[in-house]
């Protein structure tokens, strides 16, 4: 019983590890680039995160109680969208549509200049509860912030949920403990990419304020970043691993 708790604890914590996989932080930074400020870039990880926990939840359960299995080829198709995701990030950002996105949907964006930013809270400290809520934060990021980490994580879940039922289904042979473990996992990875993009935010917002084209260069090297790597995943799925091949390899991970 006590090994068995062991392990649950232990979920947790290897929900935040699995917060810090490349392709997660790749795509995240293309949206935390844009944020400034450290609590909405928190805000933006947990809906990321709520997206990624929906999706591994509701594929490892399945798998556990109905010993789902999940052919090769299928499950290197729900890779390959996860990269597939990240050219599409990546051309969105470069293209300046993700800010045409921002800017025509997210009301109070903070791209407004220091100055302007600064006399506005100022302005609106005096006529507001200085007290933020959570609501206030959610208005302030807009549908477009809100839908977007929420729909990432939905695919980057979907490409994990196999590799994390799969390992559950090994250690924990209980179906209802091994489904706790994948709720319990699904928090850890939440609060660990609260906690990442609450960190990354931090230089952004920081460079922003000193440094005139520093929000547009940041914009085309996250666009660059996410892009590189989503073809790079894409040629390891589709020849290395021989999606499109007549033998395919998956190694769940």
């Amino acid at each position: 019983m006590l090994s068995l708790l062991g392990i649950l604890i232990l979920s947790f914590f290897l929900g935040m590890r699995h917060a810090t996989d490349p392709d997660h932080v790749v795509a995240i930074t293309t949206i935390v680039t844009r944020q400034r400020g450290s609590a909405k870039a928190g805000l933006i990880g947990i809906l990321w995160g709520l997206g990624h926990t929906f999706t591994i939840f509701l594929v490892g359960t399945m798998i556990i109680l109905f010993q789902v299995t999940i052919p090769t080829r299928v499950g290197l198709s729900m890779e390959l969208t996860v990269a597939a995701m990240l050219i599409l990030l990546g051309v969105l950002n470069l293209t300046g549509t993700l800010r045409w996105l921002q800017q025509n949907f997210t009301p109070n964006l903070g791209l407004l200049a220091p100055d302007t930013q600064s006399s506005n809270s100022a302005a609106k400290s005096k006529s507001t509860n200085p007290k933020p809520c959570l609501n206030a934060m959610f208005k302030g990021l807009g549908l477009c912030n809100i839908l977007r980490p929420l729909v990432i994580g939905i695919v980057h879940g979907l490409a994990g949920s196999a590799a994390v039922a799969l390992l559950v289904i090994t250690t924990i042979h209980n179906p209802w403990w091994a489904i706790a473990y994948l709720l319990l996992f699904g928090i850890g990875t939440i609060a660990g990419m609260m906690l990442i993009t609450a960190l990354l935010a931090m230089p952004f917002a920081f460079a922003v304020r000193r440094f005139s084209g520093f929000n547009r260069g940041m914009a085309i090297a996250s666009g660059l970043l996410s892009l590189g790597f989503g073809l790079f995943l894409s040629y390891q799925i589709a020849f290395v691993d021989g999606l499109f091949s007549s033998h395919p390899r998956w190694i769940p991970h």
